[in-house]
């Protein structure tokens, strides 16, 4: 497989975990992006510390303040990184803030439903509706029909707890919100991808694996992956991918059931 290479890059969610892995695994690539935007809540918070530090040793790293749930956050972030670009339009879109939960079909709230689907289905099409004019302004700038990460795309981080055949982790916990939350986002993918392809936009959606992290839980098992290997593999996957638009991978490449 080929080397990922991006002018411009934006990862949500990304003052930890995977998408702090994200960003750190973008800089560290031999052809780093020359604009690579990271998205938190509260950039000078103490949850931010690591994410400041990366941004004071590289100067192609902007942390861009964002609440996904927000809609005139998600505008303000948009206009903001525009205003960065200057016209060039973004590469690279990965809607990777989430959250998650483990309550039952017994325990399950409206609350709880309302706040996990918000975050995890409806933030990345409004921060994708948001954005589309920078992604096509991408695409319009790589001549060619082919489809890549190169030109333009949205990559939303899913999980195969939304997989509806496997029922991925269910003797772990139910997580009923978060489920339904990632299915929903993986039909989201699939429609985005019939809505942007005439516009030379590729959208995928990706299990990143049993990530070792704080929302993955603390739980011992063989078939958990560190963040490194997790992001590692994702960047490898999109650095190959074409014609894979609308589909839903894990982080080794492989089709994951739906």
């Amino acid at each position: 497989m080929g080397e990922l290479r991006v002018r411009s890059a934006l990862v949500t969610g990304a003052n930890r975990g995977i998408g702090l892995g994200f960003v750190q695994h973008l800089l560290a690539l031999p052809n780093p992006p020359e604009w690579l935007f990271a998205t938190c809540r509260d950039p000078n918070g103490q949850r931010a510390q690591e994410l400041q530090q990366l941004a004071s040793k590289h100067p192609n790293l902007v942390i861009v303040p964002l609440e996904v749930t927000d809609p005139a956050s998600i505008k303000a972030a948009a206009a903001s990184v525009g205003e960065r670009l200057k016209g060039s339009g973004l590469n690279l879109l990965i809607n990777n803030a989430g959250v998650a939960n483990n309550r039952t079909l017994d325990t399950e709230t409206l609350d709880s439903m309302l706040h996990v689907f918000t975050t995890n289905t409806v933030a990345p099409l409004l921060l994708s509706q948001a954005f589309l004019p920078l992604l096509k302004k991408a695409a319009q700038g790589n001549p060619g029909s082919g489809l890549s990460c190169s030109k333009a795309a949205i990559i939303n981080i899913s999980s195969s707890a939304g997989s509806i055949q496997d029922l991925y982790l269910w003797h772990y916990g139910q997580a009923i919100s978060y489920r339904c939350s990632k299915a929903a986002l993986n039909m989201l993918t699939r429609c985005q991808s019939m809505g942007y392809r005439e516009h030379g936009i590729l959208c995928v959606a990706l299990h990143p694996g049993w990530v070792k992290t704080d929302m993955g839980g603390k739980v011992e098992d063989k078939t958990r992956v560190t963040v490194d290997e997790s992001v590692a593999g994702m960047l490898e996957v999109l650095s190959s991918l074409s014609e894979d638009s609308g589909t839903f991978l894990n982080w080794k490449g492989k089709v994951v059931a739906s």
